[in-house]
């Protein structure tokens, strides 16, 4: 793997610019917990979640579930949305269903590799 040695000389590089397509919808959340620490994402990793982006087949959304926010995978086909949980559990997703809401897609994970776990 190789570093873009334009972007180490440049004074500066807009995270904003670079990681947000859609800033009235974008917000940023930090996880709480590693149970998705084998999907790759940790306790203390900053999420970046797009709510204007499109859900999609292996994409990680934020879901409202049981009056909490989770993560979870996405495993779509034949017209359904399953919602995977890092053990493999799965929760088809119920549009008409209150308690469980799709609240946003995320686009970016942002993590201190100092003390990741994946090193």
């Amino acid at each position: 793997m190789f570093i873009d040695a334009d972007n180490i000389a440049s004074a500066s590089i807009d995270l904003n610019r670079e990681l947000v397509r859609h800033p009235a919808a974008t917000f940023y959340a930090r996880v709480k917990g590693n149970a998705m620490a084998d999907m790759g994402v940790e306790d203390g990793d900053v999420l970046i979640i797009d709510r204007a982006l499109e859900l999609s087949d292996g994409c990680m959304v934020v879901c409202y579930i049981d009056n909490e926010f989770v993560l979870r995978r996405v495993a779509a086909g034949d017209g359904r949305v399953w919602l995977v949980t890092a053990d493999g559990g799965r929760r088809e997703l119920d549009p008409g269903n209150d308690t469980d809401t799709l609240w946003g897609v995320v686009a970016y994970c942002i993590k201190d590799v100092r003390h990741s776990r994946l090193q």
